[in-house]
């Protein structure tokens, strides 16, 4: 394969194998302790932060390295009142019936509900949105290509680095989610994707004991 204006592989860490592991099992042990937060603090969180979290979100592999994405980063409190009035107003339509029985069951364990006060209680809004043109210069037109894989890998990246920063995060999804398209003033071009809360737990912040209850190694992998 010719590789076209080749630049060198960056240096990785020469760690032996007990080494590696050992960093691969921090990693996990400290992503694992991530829980879905829906109890903020009102306590202000730096922009740089977020900043970063995107950047690295920015940093993700993706379809033809087109990078199909873009991050709305929200703090303005009239921006996020009229997000929070716009998906509750989904919500209350899901709720009422529109998920079915089966949904609304499995959403039964976690406790959630049509109110969403986090929306305006948490710092820091990030609506997440998949573009389906673009290409990887700013100002292409291209068609981009695997953009909701892509633009998954992005938003995990995003989550482990605020969790990282020791901050709390919820993914909300509401659906339809045009509303932020609208709000955001985003091109129509772009789909809305994810909306990620993020901020500091609020004092006696809980969640619930089913959402601890993860798959064991052995019913998500198979080694062949």
């Amino acid at each position: 394969m010719s590789v076209p204006d080749p630049k060198p592989y960056a240096a990785l860490p020469d760690y032996d194998d007990e080494m590696r592991i050992a960093m691969a099992r921090g990693a996990a042990e400290r992503l694992a302790t991530r829980r879905t937060c829906r109890d903020f603090a009102s306590d202000p969180v730096p922009r740089g932060v977020i900043e970063q979290a995107i950047l690295a979100a920015g940093s993700a592999p993706s379809g033809a390295n087109h990078q199909p994405w873009h991050f709305a980063a929200i703090s303005d409190p009239d921006i996020k009142r009229r997000i929070r009035e716009a998906a509750e107003e989904e919500e209350r339509t899901f709720y009422a019936g529109k998920a079915g029985k089966e949904w609304l069951e499995a959403l039964a364990p976690l406790g959630t509900d049509p109110s969403k006060p986090f929306l305006e209680e948490a710092p820091w809004l990030i609506a997440v949105f998949g573009q389906r043109k673009g290409g990887p210069m700013p100002g292409d037109t291209k068609q981009n290509y695997y953009v909701t894989e892509s633009v998954g890998i992005a938003c995990g990246l995003l989550l482990s680095t605020l969790h990282e920063a020791g901050l709390a995060t919820l993914t909300h999804t509401p659906n339809p989610m045009k509303f932020l398209s609208d709000i955001c003033g985003r091109p129509a071009d772009e789909k809305p994707m994810m909306l990620i809360v993020a901020g500091k737990p609020a004092a006696g912040a809980v969640y619930p004991a089913a959402a601890a209850r993860k798959k064991p190694l052995d019913a998500i992998a198979s080694w062949l």
